[in-house]
């Protein structure tokens, strides 16, 4: 736990070192558009990475208009940024929120949700899990009974 924390730390240097070398070296280095800094999800969650074996992936999820994804949650942390359309996700107890083109979020995580494509046209979404070999990224409802014991 306290070797994840430090690297979160280190990472934050990092980045904030190289975006604040950016702002000084305009002319040198193309433009950047900050997309999100956070340590919490849209539930307000605060997160943290996964054990194991570190591993980044990164797709892109296309939605037909009414499409959902069934619920499922995220066992890591997950950007996520709509590149096109709209995209409604329902957390339960948490609410439901609606995103649009060029909304930047870390997505809420071991916490069930269904995301429903509430345009009229193609929802594309960029989703970038900081997870690792050892843990699912995205685990289905049918899933999440088998991985989770009952709390009855």
């Amino acid at each position: 736990m306290l070797k994840s924390k430090i690297r979160i730390l280190v990472a934050g240097l990092v980045l904030t070192s190289v975006f604040s070398g950016v702002t000084q070296a305009e002319d040198s280095y193309p433009p950047v558009q900050p997309l999100i800094a956070t340590s919490r999800t849209v539930i307000g969650q605060a997160f943290e990475y996964p054990g194991g074996d570190p591993a980044i992936s990164a797709a892109v999820v296309t939605m037909l208009p009414g499409h959902s994804t069934g619920w499922h949650e995220h066992d890591a942390p997950l950007f996520a940024w709509i590149l096109e359309g709209e995209v409604t996700v329902d957390y339960g107890p948490d609410g439901k929120r609606t995103y649009r083109q060029n909304d930047a979020f870390v997505e809420a995580f071991r916490s069930a949700h269904n995301g429903t494509n509430s345009g009229k046209g193609v929802a594309r979404i960029l989703a970038v899990f900081a997870g690792s070999h050892d843990v699912k990224d995205t685990v289905m409802e049918d899933e999440i009974a088998k991985i989770k014991p009952s709390v009855d």
